[in-house]
């Protein structure tokens, strides 16, 4: 008997058990599991393998991250070929764009078994596209994009994506009763289901195209009161002669020709008359275009349905590079994506969060410091250019006094004194005694 029931417990726990089609956390040694495509030749970036700048965990947070502006990024992985028939299909991968994104992609797309890799291209055929897709101030939604018939169907609402530094979890869930939702960390955004969202069918009901409003239908509520009349003094010009406007002084009819004084708004105007209305009593309320069944539409219960699933890939254009994928993973459980989710994702967020927030205040303390160091510098040159500056005024000062001394010793050696007559006559007795002694 204990046998049986631990038998039977075994049985259930591995028909519980969730079947991971694919999952890749881009340890080391994975590029041996994802082929990059050569479509694009020399406009095609690189990716490369860290986990930026900030993170949670300096290993964990390790993935791919787009490294070379304005390229095309392509890169697949293939695995084992599924069908979600009668199976909840979730498909599920983590964002971070780091470098604060203003234009580029950030989804994945899934395609059948028969993608070729290396030629992997924008124009490649594939089941599904999701993920955040971000093109300036306007452009910033998650894309759920499915393939049906040969043709690409968006979904009708807009989903807004995140659009910040830090890494998300996107998740989308596809399930067998033509359901689906939407959820960004963990969180429900999105739900609802397939046919009512995207343009899968041609539409239930259709105008009839034989019914014609009849000829004597009055959609009018309201109509002109036929009593209504326009009174009689209504009729008043919109503009008027100025009427204290005087003819310049200095007009010249023959050289300016006829003055006219210039129009102003007539105060007395009231506008166009038009009667009030009353209410139509032969309204009849709006006529609405009879429906009838559309005899294309046709029942689908397998919108969600890939008889083929059997590769992912990045087929991205990216104006500014820099974000990092990581923590892929396709399953049928919603609960175990979300538990997968919570371990990886989860448990980093705030760690990261946390060291962006100390790079952050370590970039404002050294703006801070270089910008006092700034202020004390040009504090410092304006003291050094004003010591200059007095420098200066003292020399020209001194200048200005050693000129002045100058002149005034020129114009004291210039300045003699005026001969006297006693002075003229002692020079004649000495020039009478140096010739008496000249004739001894």
């Amino acid at each position: 008997m204990k046998f049986l029931l631990l038998l039977a417990a075994l049985i259930g726990v591995s028909y519980c058990e969730p079947t991971v089609h694919f999952q890749e956390d881009f340890s080391e040694g994975w590029e041996s599991r994802w082929v990059e495509s050569t479509k694009k030749g020399s406009e095609a970036g690189k990716f490369k393998w860290t986990a930026g700048k900030f993170y949670g965990d300096a290993e964990k947070d390790k993935g791919i991250q787009t490294s070379t502006d304005a390229r095309f990024y392509g890169l697949s992985a293939k695995f084992d070929s599924f069908s979600n028939e009668d199976k909840t299909l979730v498909i599920q991968f983590t964002v971070k764009h780091e470098q604060n994104i203003d234009c580029g992609g950030g989804y994945v797309k899934i395609f059948s078994s028969d993608l070729d890799q290396k030629d992997m291209h924008g124009d490649s055929p594939y089941n599904i596209m999701f993920g955040p897709d971000i093109c300036g101030p306007g452009t910033k939604k998650v894309h759920v994009i499915f393939t049906y018939k040969g043709k690409n169907l968006l979904i009708k609402k807009d989903i807004r994506c995140k659009d910040d530094v830090f890494t998300h979890l996107y998740t989308l869930i596809v399930r067998p009763d033509n359901t689906f939702e939407v959820k960004i960390d963990n969180k429900k955004e999105e739900s609802g289901d397939l046919e009512s969202n995207w343009d899968f069918l041609a539409p239930k009901k259709i105008k009839d195209p034989d019914a014609k409003k009849p000829e004597d239908w009055d959609d009018n509520e309201k109509i002109d009161d036929p009593e209504d009349k326009k009174p009689e003094d209504w009729e008043k010009p919109e503009h008027i002669p100025d009427p204290d406007a005087k003819k310049p002084d200095d007009w010249d009819d023959d050289m300016d020709g006829e003055w006219e004084p210039p129009m102003i708004d007539n105060p007395e105007y009231k506008g166009e008359w038009k009667p009030k209305q009353i209410d139509n009593p032969n309204y009849k309320g709006k006529w609405i275009h009879p429906e009838v069944d559309n005899p294309e539409y046709s029942e689908d219960k397998a919108l969600y349905k890939y008889s083929d699933i059997g590769a992912i890939g990045f087929d991205l254009w990216q104006v500014k590079s820099g974000t990092i994928f990581d923590n892929v993973l396709i399953t049928d459980d919603e609960k175990h994506a979300e538990k997968v989710g919570e371990e990886t994702w989860g448990k980093t967020k705030d760690g990261e969060k946390k060291m962006k927030d100390e790079q952050d205040e370590e970039e404002r303390k050294q703006r801070d410091e270089e910008e006092k160091k700034r202020k004390e510098e040009d504090g410092k040159k304006k003291d050094d250019d004003d010591d200059e500056d007095d420098e200066d005024e003292e020399e020209d000062a001194e200048k200005k006094v050693d000129d002045v001394e100058k002149m005034d010793d020129t114009n004291t050696e210039e300045v003699e004194e005026p001969a006297t007559d006693a002075d003229a006559d002692e020079k004649d007795d000495a020039d009478d005694k140096d010739e008496k002694h000249d004739e001894l």
